[in-house]
């Protein structure tokens, strides 16, 4: 607990986490940590809610489970993760399913050592939930303990304040202690510890905190400060449809008041929860609209208000706010609108429209915007139709080598040639012809360059576009065959399927990259045996009499390319 000591015990801390692979040490770090965890239970209250003893209890309690000791890592107050997990746009490196993968634990240590911190605890835990750092101790501790469900079932009701003596399943909060929690959520220190309570609560656990705490009482804490997160962590972690039907009726009708409050995260995390549980999709994406565009209004307002989301709401003249200048893009409109583009092409017609209505400077404008580029982006990879895909793709005609060297304008290059028709796709590589050596001193450019073969359009535009040609054709069949890349009745309903599920557009641009890696490793004369065969073909339409040839379109394309033979490189952007 001392300032400088603290630092000292930590640095022998991460000595031991040193050696945790010597397998020929193990016993000798296990006995040590179980000497460490011994003393520190003797009187752990002291220590946990002290600002160094906490910090050192923490990187015990990591190091017992298997997570690095890592100063930016798991035990931090919020991590930068935690919206993008909420709204299935990232999983975190260090997530719950993989913390037994990072390094060796001590299950059995990491057991003794929370359950005799919350035994001598107990009288206490009114004020530790409270404080904040014993909150943190708390968090860190359910966070290891996640998936162990008997564990959490015996803990988390401690941690509430409730008595042990006739708990069982569905009866594990007491109706004394539910009157005590709501007014809790106002206290920073406790809204932190709730969230993750509701991360990592099992089933059973989770609906009798949600039927008895909040149920009825989501609209209250959404507009408060602090209990607006928990709401969302309780919104992102639904389970079930029974669940959403819940938090809709509470919510559904209440979007409009919500971004009037400043509280988008909220609404964000709805429209995640609907997307991701397949529930209320088209009355979410429907309650949005009418949130930001009135009735007698064109829906072509609606992206470009969710957008601006803060500047439009802060407006006294709303029915003009449209487009405004010099005004940064809000990033949780952003995502929100990143979610509607996932969902049925039928839901969303209005945000198409809007979307494709925007004019010219306004599309270059997003493809340049971290927030954005990302919703363009979205709705490239979306279910809407390529007519509408390509009616935005041209209002960037003329400007395709300009963003194929920006940071993030690439990203949407690569977008629009996926989306784009052959005359566009030729349309788009003509414009980066000149650009090809800036190209190579970007990050994304030598990916771009490779995979819209730049070079060999420069070289030989005829031969790339037969390339071109066979890759869609080979695509063409093997739809034909084997039918579209997802189809409803393959979609697993289950919570963590769902959870990690592959959208459409995903599958889709995995199947190009198979037939793209196919058409790689061949043989460089790939062009002369193309054309040679379509002379063929030209042969036989005037008259003159070939032997049959039992070679495929698809066998053909399959046996040609001059791709190159480096294998492609996977390029991700940062979250």
């Amino acid at each position: 607990m001392d300032r400088s000591g603290s630092h000292v015990v930590e640095t022998a801390l991460k000595a031991l986490a040193m050696h945790l692979q010597d397998t020929d040490n193990q016993s000798l770090i296990e006995d040590t940590l179980t000497t460490i965890s011994r003393m520190i239970v003797v009187n752990p209250v002291d220590i946990m809610w002290n600002c160094y003893g906490s910090h050192v209890i923490r990187s015990l309690l990591c190091l017992c489970g298997g997570v690095p000791l890592d100063p930016s890592g798991f035990h931090s107050t919020k991590s930068s993760t935690v919206l993008a997990e909420r709204l299935n746009s990232r999983v975190s490196p260090q997530s719950n399913n993989d913390l037994k993968n990072l390094q060796q634990r001590f299950p059995e240590l990491l057991e003794f050592l929370v359950s005799e911190m919350l035994s001598c605890a107990r009288k206490d835990m009114a004020v530790l939930r409270v404080n904040q750092y014993g909150s943190l101790v708390l968090q860190t501790s359910l966070k290891l303990l996640a998936r162990q469900e008997q564990l959490l079932l015996d803990i988390v009701p401690v941690i509430l304040g409730c008595s042990s003596e006739n708990a069982n399943e569905g009866n594990l909060i007491e109706n004394t202690v539910v009157q005590k929690l709501l007014p809790l959520m106002e206290k920073t220190a406790f809204s932190h510890l709730m969230e993750v309570i509701l991360e990592v609560a099992p089933d059973s656990l989770y609906e009798e905190l949600f039927v008895k705490v909040f149920r009825n009482s989501l609209f209250p804490l959404s507009s408060q400060q602090c209990g607006n997160f928990v709401v969302q962590a309780l919104i992102s972690h639904a389970r079930t449809k029974d669940q959403m039907d819940l938090i809709w009726v509470d919510l559904g009708t209440k979007l409009k008041d919500l971004f009037e409050m400043g509280r988008s995260g909220v609404v964000a995390s709805l429209v995640a929860a609907c997307e991701r549980l397949h529930s209320h999709e088209n009355k979410c994406s429907q309650a949005l609209a009418a949130a930001v565009c009135a009735m007698d209004e064109s829906p072509r307002c609606i992206v470009p208000r969710i957008l601006f989301l803060d500047k439009y709401f802060s407006s006294e003249d709303k029915s003009n706010c449209y487009w405004p200048d010099g005004v940064k893009m809000h990033v949780v409109g952003s995502l929100i609108l990143q979610t509607i583009f996932r969902l049925p092409c039928e839901f969303i017609q209005s945000y198409i429209t809007s979307i494709t209505s925007l004019e010219d400077s306004q599309v270059l404008e997003a493809s340049k915007d971290a927030c954005g580029s990302r919703v363009i982006e979205a709705f490239l990879s979306s279910n809407a139709s390529s007519k509408q895909k390509r009616k935005l793709v041209i209002k960037l005609r003329g400007h395709f080598g300009e963003l194929s060297v920006h940071s993030l304008g690439s990203f949407t290059v690569d977008k629009c040639f996926d989306a784009s028709s052959a005359s566009l796709r030729e349309t788009i590589v003509s414009e980066l012809v000149p650009v090809q050596k800036d190209l190579l001193k970007t990050k994304q450019g030598p990916y771009l360059l490779r995979k819209l073969d730049v070079e060999g359009f420069a070289k030989r535009p005829d031969q790339w576009k037969l390339r071109q040609a066979s890759k869609q054709s080979v695509l063409k069949e093997f739809y034909d065959a084997f039918g579209p890349p997802e189809t409803k009745s393959s979609k697993n309903k289950s919570f963590v399927a769902d959870a990690n599920r592959k959208s459409q557009p995903d599958r889709m641009q995995e199947i190009r990259k198979e037939i793209d890696n196919s058409l790689v490793n061949v043989a460089p004369h790939f062009g002369n045996q193309f054309l040679a065969h379509q002379t063929s073909k030209k042969a036989k339409n005037s008259g003159r009499k070939r032997p049959r040839e039992r070679t495929s379109r698809a066998r053909d394309a399959r046996g040609g390319g001059d791709l190159g033979n480096k294998k492609k490189k996977k390029h991700n952007r940062n979250g």
